[in-house]
């Protein structure tokens, strides 16, 4: 700083701070050279960062120098004044740097200013990060005799020290926005392998033909509707389609439309302006906005209003709309899937949905299947779902007893396989021990009147039908050994052998192959 200014001024430490209270580093780093150097009448500055690996120190930033001039300037720890201070983390202040050996002049800026015959004073100090020197600051100044160079090199350190925790802060953040990138990455590997097909269970015909559909629609920009009754798992289609396409890294926006009233689905949808309507403080991007270069999922589409349908119409005409209050379109990419369990064919001839919108909608179509037409699923869909509340309920439940088994598949499911799912998470619940009978399961699956899966019988035949599940289940276990099946059953072989000859059981069927004898041992 020159004679005329004082260093102990504290304003260009107040804009130094100013400087780097931004988020973009790169850009503040070398502003903030410009404010030391008008400070202290520099000709050029640099702040350079240390490798971690200890492979030396590389500039950061620059002021004043050209691009030639900073790709000479790389310092190794310990080589010359810049590298001292690098290896010792102390500052070094040469007043006259024609009179140092250690100054390397690796910018070429000492030979300019003895050309024009004048002298170079040079002040580095380190740069600290968490208690190690991260790099080092550095200004080139004329020099002058009475410059006070403790006073200046104080300043310097002080700016040091800012520089440093900007520094500090700035990792901090690139170390979050990493940790965040990777766990989005995760976590969108997560939804694929979730979602990709291979994870839909069922292999009856009918789901057979979904899968195939499925694969036939996702490679495609088309828009797809799905249909089905209420609970078949028409999401999950959407998703499958979603994850399998060329738009998977791309959001996936779901719209329940029937859920939503009736005067929010087009703000929710289309967003607004501020001002739009009375609470409307702020614009606010609808779901359109928000699928953008993704998918938009709009479940049970045929509950929309006649004036909604006509600006979805809209588009999925033109693929632009105007939120609420706008005046300007704004244009999108997004691939639609539409899902109803509605007759949309009826309500069209009603008149309570566009026919236009329908055939804009049903380019695709996707019928999944009621759970009562593919009853050769019941089975892997429940033990799938035994599995998944078992281990998110903590329970040792491990499978489902034939008298289960056999009410599951007498059922008729009119709530599908939502309510499947249901009633087995209802069992798991209810279950002491490592199976599941048909006690446990929901009164609508036990009572003749609601499903039609028993029939009337007094006290005496429900208790003997009950006794000879378990005798029947305890033999299937023990692989018809009658011994060990009266131990799981706590009786004695005796009472088990009565109980088989009175329900005529025949344990022999249960027993598996004899093993192959070893040749090799006596």
């Amino acid at each position: 700083m020159a004679a005329k200014k004082d260093p102990a001024k504290l304003a260009p430490l107040v804009a130094l701070s100013r400087a780097l209270a931004t988020s973009d580093l790169r850009a503040a780093l070398p502003l903030a050279l410009e404010i030391l150097a008008e400070a202290f009448g520099a000709l050029s500055g640099a702040i350079l960062l240390a490798d971690e690996a200890g492979g030396g120190a590389r500039i950061e930033a620059a002021w004043g120098l050209s691009s030639r001039a900073l790709e000479r300037a790389r310092y190794q720890p310990g080589e010359g004044i810049t590298g001292r201070v690098l290896k010792g983390g102390k500052a070094v202040v040469v007043p006259k740097v024609s009179q140092e050996p250690l100054y390397l002049d690796r910018t070429g800026l000492l030979r300019e200013q003895l050309r024009r015959k004048g002298e170079l004073s040079f002040f580095c100090v380190p740069l600290f990060v968490d208690g190690r020197v991260a790099g080092a600051l550095s200004l080139a100044a004329p020099y002058l005799a009475d410059r006070d160079y403790d006073g200046e090199t104080r300043i310097l350190q002080i700016a040091a020290a800012m520089v440093g925790m900007a520094l500090k802060v700035a990792r901090l953040v690139a170390a979050d926005r990493q940790r965040l990138a990777e766990e989005n990455r995760q976590l969108r590997e997560e939804l694929r392998e979730r979602y990709e097909l291979r994870n839909l269970i069922g292999n009856s015909h009918a789901m057979q033909r979904v899968y195939e559909q499925v694969a036939q629609a996702a490679p495609a920009n088309t828009t797809v509707l799905i249909r089905g009754e209420s609970g078949t798992g028409k999401e999950l289609i959407a998703h499958a389609i979603h994850y399998s396409s060329p738009r998977a890294g791309r959001p996936f926006v779901k719209v329940s439309c029937g859920a939503l009233p009736e005067g929010l689905i087009e703000s929710e949808l289309f967003g607004y302006e501020p001002g739009a309507f009375t609470d409307a403080r702020k614009q606010k991007l609808g779901r359109f906005e928000l699928a953008d270069g993704g998918t938009l999922f709009l479940d049970e589409i045929g509950e929309l209003s006649p004036a909604t349908q006509v600006k979805l119409l809209r588009v999925l005409q033109e693929r632009e709309f105007e939120r609420l209050g706008g005046v300007h379109p704004v244009k999108v990419d997004v691939r639609l899937l539409a899902a109803t369990h509605r007759d949309l064919e009826a309500a069209t001839l009603a008149g309570t949905f566009r026919e236009d919108l329908y055939y804009r909608l049903n380019v695709f179509e996707v019928f999944v299947p009621p759970l009562r037409e593919r009853s050769t699923d019941i089975l892997l869909l429940a033990d799938h779902f035994v599995e998944k509340f078992a281990i998110r309920h903590r329970k040792e439940v491990r499978r489902l007893s034939t008298s289960a088994i056999d009410m599951l598949m007498a059922y008729h499911w009119p709530g599908n396989v939502r309510e499947l799912e249901n009633c087995i998470e209802r069992a798991i619940l209810v279950c002491e021990g490592g199976v599941i009978h048909g006690h446990h399961l929901p009164p609508s699956l036990q009572t003749a009147e609601v499903s039609g899966t028993l029939p009337a019988q007094d006290l005496e035949a429900a208790v003997t039908a009950f006794e000879r599940d378990l005798i029947q289940d305890a033999l299937k276990s023990a692989r018809g050994n009658r011994a060990r099946a009266a131990r799981l059953l706590q009786t004695t072989e005796r009472i088990l052998n009565y109980k088989v000859r009175k329900y005529g059981l025949e344990p022999d069927r249960f027993r598996t192959a004899p093993e192959p004898r070893n040749p090799t041992k006596k």
